[in-house]
């Protein structure tokens, strides 16, 4: 049985800011490999180029999670070069919230294929690994979205309530491979992610909102870290957080 962060490969998506750069730091510092998919290639070759000067193990792969043989070239990278995947943390996510009356139906489909599907390629690329080796941890991000709907937000906490339903899926199959399942849901976060609203008055809105009350994202990266770091026989199912002054 073994626990801790020390020598653990961890592949993260998402990685090139926000929650995902702030967890590549965290565990890189506490000893972990991390291999960081995203596709902004310059963002995540400079956050692996700062690790590793550091004296950490990095690596930065361009990675689309809307690109199931993307994500599969990440994960598969992974193992070549360090022997071996232990955490995939499918983290990779959008937030374009607006009335369903307004109609951003390009912007429901974009949220599906990242929020869901980049989820489902995730645990596609890793589980067979994980199997092989009967043993590994899967981390997927929900929301406080993905347990309260809000107008607005209808497809978004649709995406994030089917991140929860596939995660409880998968902790009950794959109990026969020793594999650990954990579900994070963060409040409001200090993140790009409200870049993503087009509709400027709700961007606005919920900008002001988010500032008043915002925890900083090393709160999520010593989330992952927590349920990261307790022993193989411990299997933290789910996390849900928010900031103290949070009141949905």
């Amino acid at each position: 049985m073994s626990q801790g962060i020390e020598n653990k490969v961890v592949v993260i998506t998402g990685a090139s800011s926000g929650l995902g750069a702030a967890t590549a730091r965290h565990l890189a510092q506490r000893g972990a490999a991390v291999v960081l998919g995203a596709r902004r290639r310059e963002r995540i070759d400079a956050l692996a180029e700062e690790l590793t000067a550091n004296g950490h193990k990095a690596r930065a792969i361009q990675t689309d999670v809307t690109d199931r043989q993307q994500v599969k070239n990440l994960v598969d990278t992974a193992v070549q070069e360090f022997g071996r995947i232990d955490v995939m943390l499918n983290n990779a996510g959008l937030m374009p919230l607006a009335p369903l009356e307004r109609l951003k139906v390009d912007e429901w489909d974009r949220m599906i294929d990242v929020n869901i599907k980049g989820v489902l390629y995730g645990i596609a690329a890793a589980l067979p690994h994980m199997k092989a080796r009967k043993s590994g941890h899967i981390i997927n991000v929900s929301s406080v979205y993905g347990h309260v709907v809000d107008p607005g937000a209808a497809v978004y906490c649709a995406t994030k309530f089917a991140v929860r339903a596939l995660s409880e899926g998968l902790r009950k199959e794959v109990k026969p491979y020793n594999i650990r399942t954990t579900i994070i849901s963060p409040g409001a976060v200090s993140t790009e992610l409200l870049e993503h609203i087009s509709e400027k008055d709700i961007q606005a809105g919920t900008k002001e909102f988010v500032s008043q009350i915002a925890v900083g994202a090393d709160t999520f990266a010593r989330t992952v870290a927590f349920a990261v770091s307790e022993p193989d026989d411990v299997d933290i199912n789910e996390i849900l957080f928010r900031p103290t002054a949070q009141a949905v």
